[in-house]
């Protein structure tokens, strides 16, 4: 611990946004980082508890402790090192990680938790300017041949691992582009696409080769990828939306989250949309239905676009304001939160039910609303309408797709309709197939993504050697 009194001599600073008459004018991250004198402040508040319960609370289990106190001495290049002897993208989840680790510093008791997750970003685009992030490619190859299908965060880090391993690496996605959710459903203005392509290019240069525009199940037979590699790794994600089966849904302007956000990526990498339905909120009044993350999204996404208005409902109750951290910590909580776009004008409501949409000539013009109880009951008499020129689903995702890859492999699926795995060795029924990621354990977060794809590469690898020297 670099200063014994930190956590006294120094109040949690976090990272502040742009106003948002600003940042809502553009596509581009607003988040303005800490200066370096702030994040050794912010560093020395580390206690280096004898429990670190901001370990178990980092699904990828990140050094916390030690980066904390090696920024604190100006130790740089060695807290790039640590992280990244754990992580392999952080400068993906230092953007868009909700940072599970701060709920569970032992400072989050009285909610100044450590700024984690601020200090994490700023170590490794610390480390990009200063050019120490190089490919490491491996100094023997192996000869074996390993197919990654699906280029999302999980399959980026599986991929990136074997890579390293010496085995020749095919990353494979049906998308133009790498990425997976990082590019096509996370907003610009959250995450700039240039941090993936810096990082295609270290993986380049460390023996992956990226085949993009290539639909496994439909431009490659699933007899290819058992005659043509020694170990196929499934990471193609979660990608079948929850839809809202009511009266009205088959009316123009109610879409799914997931048909809306990757067109505003596209447009603004100059990527064609790849449809003729091109689906904007300009001048509209929007509502989106469903609280989480994808709702969120497509909140800021119909702000940037010029929407009149914004309104999000969620069939839950509102969580509570605050929780009882005697209960609750150090895992993540449940309380209300109000997310950067939510803050740039949106009106949010709770315990709401959708039970039909209205129309005109085909065209969505409002919801019919109910309201409900806490056990998910219709109250008598609280019906009430939404005016909506577009509407937005974002309820999550219930399962991978099944159609093509998956059913032509005949893998087992769990209760939920995810690819049966385990995460002792990550192996499907099928002989030498693997799964990770949001296709096995279902919706999750980018950091559980990549705490996956690492742990399956070290399967595969042992699978394919016998032994593994990659972390686990």
């Amino acid at each position: 611990m670099g200063q014994v009194t930190g956590f006294k001599d120094f109040d949690r600073k976090d990272r502040i946004y742009a106003p948002i008459t600003e940042r809502t004018q553009h596509f581009k991250e607003f988040v303005v980082p800490l200066a370096p004198a702030e994040l050794t402040n912010q560093a020395s508040r580390c206690m280096d508890c004898g429990i670190p319960y901001c370990h178990n609370g980092c699904p990828v289990n990140n050094i916390i402790p030690d980066f904390n106190d090696l920024v604190y001495n100006d130790e740089w290049e060695i807290a790039f090192d640590t992280l990244s002897s754990t992580n392999n993208f952080p400068e993906f989840t230092g953007r868009i990680c909700p940072a599970p680790c701060e709920a569970s510093c032992t400072l989050n008791i009285d909610d100044n938790p450590v700024t984690i997750k601020t200090i994490e970003c700023a170590i490794v685009d610390r480390a990009w300017e200063d050019g120490r992030v190089v490919p490491q490619p491996p100094s023997t190859k192996t000869g074996k041949r390993v197919a990654v299908i699906g280029a999302g965060p999980a399959g980026m880090a599986a991929a990136q691992q074997l890579g390293r391993a010496g085995h020749d690496v095919d990353l494979i996605e049906k998308n133009l582009e790498a990425g997976g959710l990082l590019r096509y459903g996370i907003p610009d203005f959250k995450m700039e696409k240039h941090l993936i392509e810096r990082r295609i290019e270290q993986m380049a240069g460390e023996g992956v080769t990226f085949k993009g525009g290539i639909h496994v199940g439909v431009d490659l037979s699933v007899g290819d990828l058992h005659s043509n590699y020694d170990a196929v790794l499934l990471t193609g994600g979660s990608e079948v939306s929850r839809d809202l089966p009511v009266p009205g849904r088959e009316l123009d302007g109610v879409h799914f989250a997931m048909d809306f956000l990757p067109q505003q990526n596209r447009r603004n990498s100059g990527e064609p949309l790849g449809t003729n339905d091109e689906i904007l909120a300009s001048g509209k009044h929007v509502v989106v239905i469903g609280g989480g993350d994808t709702g969120s999204d497509c909140i800021g996404t119909s702000f940037r676009q010029g929407a009149q208005t914004v309104t999000q409902i969620e069939i839950m109750p509102a969580p509570p304001a605050h929780e009882n951290k005697g209960l609750t910590w150090p895992d993540w909580p449940m309380k209300m939160r109000t997310s950067s776009s939510q803050a740039e004008g949106a009106e949010r409501d709770f315990s709401i039910l959708t039970k039909s949409f209205d129309g005109e000539n085909g065209i969505v013009t409002a919801l019919n609303c109910v309201q409900v109880d806490d056990q998910m009951q219709e109250i008598e008499g609280s019906d009430f309408k939404i005016r909506a020129d577009l509407v937005l689903l974002a309820m999550g995702f219930v399962h991978p797709v099944f159609e093509g890859m998956l059913e032509d492999l005949g893998t087992k699926l769990d209760g939920r309709g995810n690819v049966l795995a385990n995460t002792l060795d990550y192996q499907t029924s099928i002989p030498k197939v693997f799964a990770a990621g949001d296709m096995r354990r279902g919706q999750s977060l980018v950091v559980w993504a990549i705490r996956e794809g690492r742990q399956a590469a070290r399967s595969a690898d042992e699978f394919l050697m016998g032994s593994s020297t990659l972390p686990r």
